[in-house]
């Protein structure tokens, strides 16, 4: 029975990396927010909670996949110009 139990949580990590994976970045913020205030629901058990922790990761590994597209096209435009500025230089 283990083995079961191994290629569940196998299956539903695979899952989860597919989570969100065609949101924009808002889209994906915005879901990420509904999750993080649904852990901080006190009457989640320990399965639910760590679901919606897997949910809210993939939705953040989004975020962040969007942001670091955003920089790289930022920081390839800026080539033109023979001045590469990050993301950040920019903010």
């Amino acid at each position: 029975m283990p083995k079961a139990k191994a290629s569940s949580k196998i299956r539903d990590e695979e899952g989860n990396k597919n989570v969100g994976a065609d949101l924009s970045y808002n889209e994906a913020h915005t879901a990420l927010q509904l999750a993080l205030s649904a852990l901080q629901a006190t009457d989640l058990d320990v399965e639910a909670m760590t679901g919606l922790y897997r949910q809210a990761r993939a939705y953040l590994d989004r975020c962040e996949a969007v942001l670091a597209h955003v920089e790289q096209e930022v920081m390839l435009w800026q080539e033109g110009d023979m001045a590469v500025v990050t993301f950040k230089e920019l903010t």
